[in-house]
């Protein structure tokens, strides 16, 4: 370190107090290296290539049992091994940790790091003192020259230093920045290689936290996060506002609950399609879906007889024991929608088609068949002891925001543990490139879209329990631009492969939020209309600069 107030390290003096560490944990891990010869080691190497012969169809059967067996018996002896040194290494392991707690930070991090703070001080007091130098040196010239065109080019000249100086600085500035993340995680890497790979929870922590700070940059954090921070302070103005104007709070556990509760079947919605626009697609036919779904559920569970006639049958379905009326209804509305988003996951699949046509195609079907079939009239109120059977209240709490949460649940399971939903994401990003790697784009295409198509029944099956029934033809009108808009919100990009089900959820909760805000404060709902256009055309034009940023 140097004398007197300077703290500025040279790269031989980091060196030289990173020594005592290196060279204590060092003789530490060479006798934990010796221990785990026989014993971990060992053990990792033989499991590997039992897994491997397995795997092996070379072989014949007869040598891969005799082969797996002898690896066995002397993976038991390894693992005997292991457990003879564990405690010796476990001690080991101790000494180590207490060492690096005691000089890690203090000894060679700290130092370090305020050596980099100082170096940046430096570096922006010489990139400003190379400004100065240069535009003293261009008024200088500017002065000498008459000519307009060597003015210019002077100008040009003098635009081209500063740029350089502003480079040669970020570079420099960047070069600190890695030796002091490279100070910070050398502890990280003298426990990983103690412990193989087994941090505790907040080393852990403390890691990502440093690797997050390590890449931040402000532009693409403003691209990511621009909108919703935008939405929450007007979510937070809006709570402010309302007070005054209606003499009431809008932030109570009440409004929470009903927000979640509005939310809920919607969120069934936009987790449907969210896997169509992972696909570069849409759907259009949402909406109908949903006064489809939600009249057949009417009509399957209505109060007494039907009032209404369906291609002039009246149906009568009081003969049937309540709870199979109510598991009957929800088939038939999975079953109902599955077929119309099947049809259009064929034709978008087979024939190469734009989703918005094959769903718009479906959107004018399913509207017109239901209401000529329906005379496009209401269906009326269902049987009264059936919302507390499906989605009941629990002490004020309502049910049907569990529905929500389970089916979050198992499409984040689909989307990200399972082999479909992986494919899901290759084929979004990349179909041709997913097609050469053996993935059948036809079956996971077909396979969004009935996925979409099971989420929409179970969605109007629970707004009709929500709503008590009312089922008609036009209800649920516009109900897909609001979840293709929830999920354009939540970061799901039209360019394909890029998505998460937190941020659907999120995209859900912002809308209905925001609606429930506006409609309390006794917004008028085309004007609301407009607030929604204002925010999907914000997000997407985001998502497209972001899409250019990666390009």
């Amino acid at each position: 370190m140097a004398n007197g107030n300077n703290k500025i390290l040279t790269a031989e003096q980091e060196m030289e107090l990173r020594r005592p560490i290196e060279d204590y944990i060092g003789k530490i891990q060479k006798q934990i290296d010796i221990l785990r010869i026989d014993g971990t080691d060992k053990v990792i190497s033989l499991q590997n290539s039992i897994d491997s012969t397995k795997r092996d169809r070379s072989i014949t059967k007869e040598e891969k049992v005799s082969r797996l067996a002898e690896m066995k018996a002397e993976l038991e002896k390894a693992k005997a091994v292991e457990v003879k040194n564990k405690d010796e290494i476990a001690k080991l392991i101790a000494d180590a940790d207490a060492y690096l707690k005691a000089h890690a930070d203090n000894e060679y991090y700290q130092p370090v790091k305020e050596s980099c703070e100082q170096e940046k001080v430096k570096a922006k007091e010489r990139y400003d003192q190379k400004i100065a130098e240069l535009k003293t040196e261009h008024q200088k010239i500017i002065e000498k020259l008459s000519d307009h065109k060597e003015i210019k080019d002077e100008n040009y000249v003098y635009k081209n230093r500063r740029f350089d100086a502003k480079m040669q600085r970020d570079k420099t500035l960047q070069e600190i920045k890695d030796r002091a993340h490279a100070a910070y995680v050398y502890k990280y890497h003298l426990i990983d290689l103690l412990r193989m790979s087994r941090f505790t929870f907040a080393e852990s922590r403390a890691q990502k936290w440093e690797n997050y700070k390590y890449t931040f940059n402000r532009r693409t954090f403003l691209l990511n996060n621009g909108l919703y921070i935008a939405i929450i302070l007007i979510f937070v103005a809006l709570c402010m506002i309302t007070p005054v104007v209606k003499n009431t709070p809008l932030l109570t556990y009440n409004n929470v609950l009903n927000i979640l509760q509005q939310a809920s079947p919607r969120m069934f919605l936009a987790l449907g399609v969210a896997g169509l626009i992972l696909l570069t697609g849409t759907d259009l036919s949402i909406g109908r879906m949903v006064g489809m779904g939600m009249t057949t559920a009417t009509i399957i569970m209505h109060q007494g007889i039907n009032t209404g006639a369906v291609f002039g049958h009246v149906f009568d379905f009081t003969g049937m024991p309540v709870g199979l009326r109510v598991i009957l209804a929800l088939l038939v509305c999975i079953l109902l929608c599955t077929v119309f988003t099947a049809i259009a996951g064929f034709f978008t699949a087979k024939f190469k088609m734009h989703p918005f046509i094959s769903t718009m195609a479906n959107m004018l079907v399913i509207f017109g068949l239901v209401t000529y079939a329906t005379k496009g009239v209401s269906f009326g109120a269902i049987e009264s002891t059936i919302p507390n059977m499906i989605i009941p209240k629990l002490n004020g709490f309502p049910t049907i925001i569990l529905w929500a949460v389970a089916a979050i649940a198992i499409i984040w399971f689909i989307w990200n543990k399972t082999t479909f939903g992986k494919n899901l994401y290759a084929v979004g990003g990349n179909p041709e490139a997913a097609a050469v790697s053996g993935i059948s784009v036809f079956r996971v295409t077909v396979g969004a879209f009935i996925l979409a198509g099971i989420l929409y029944g179970f969605g109007s099956w629970l707004e009709c329990a929500r709503m008590v029934g009312s089922g008609s033809a036009a209800y649920g009108q516009g109900w897909e631009m609001d979840a293709i808009a929830a999920c354009v919100v939540g970061g799901v990009s039209f360019t394909g492969g890029i998505g998460k089900i937190s941020g659907v959820v999120v995209g859900v909760l912002i809308f209905t939020s925001l609606t429930y805000s506006l409609t309390i404060l006794g917004i008028d709902t085309n004007l609301q209309f407009v607030f929604e256009g204002i925010i999907i055309l914000v997000a997407v034009t985001l998502d497209c600069l972001k899409y250019v940023q990666k390009k």
